[in-house]
């Protein structure tokens, strides 16, 4: 789906830690505290709801540093930042995919969509835009019985 993706996806913790190695970023204590807690919550989370889990685990990190290396971490793609109206969420990255909104709960629900060829055919032929890359946002309830 994405011909800009040199490296290979990060599919775990060991790869997160390894990708911030070879991107020549220290793995300091603190930054490993938060990959340690992305990768277990599984979720996307404020920057707050970080520092606050990582406080009452008792990690001894201060609101500034987890505010810093969430943002090295997005930037150098090692983590997923998505920007919402209510302000950034942080989620362990893996391959490019989409999200479904839950409008009920404000859950974030990671999804790998696949686009058929023809669709992608057929925008590509009507914009004269050669589609390297996607991501679908959803939006939706929870099904109710």
């Amino acid at each position: 789906m994405s011909e800009t993706a040199a490296q290979p996806p990060i599919r775990s913790l060991e790869d997160a830690l390894n990708r911030c190695q070879d991107k020549g970023m220290r793995v300091s204590r603190q930054r490993r505290y938060i990959l340690e807690l992305l990768w277990d919550a599984q979720e996307h989370l404020s920057a707050r709801e970080i520092y606050d889990r990582l406080s009452r685990a008792g990690r001894d990190i201060g609101h500034t540093s987890v505010y810093q290396n969430l943002e090295a971490l997005a930037a150098n793609g090692i983590v997923e930042c998505l920007d919402r109206s209510e302000g950034r969420l942080y989620g362990n990255i893996s391959d490019p995919h989409s999200h479904i909104n839950c409008l009920d709960s404000n859950q974030i629900i990671d999804v790998q969509v696949q686009l058929p060829a023809e669709l992608l055919d057929r925008l590509e032929a009507e914009t004269g835009v050669r589609i390297v890359d996607y991501r679908i946002d959803f939006y939706g309830y929870q099904n109710q019985p």
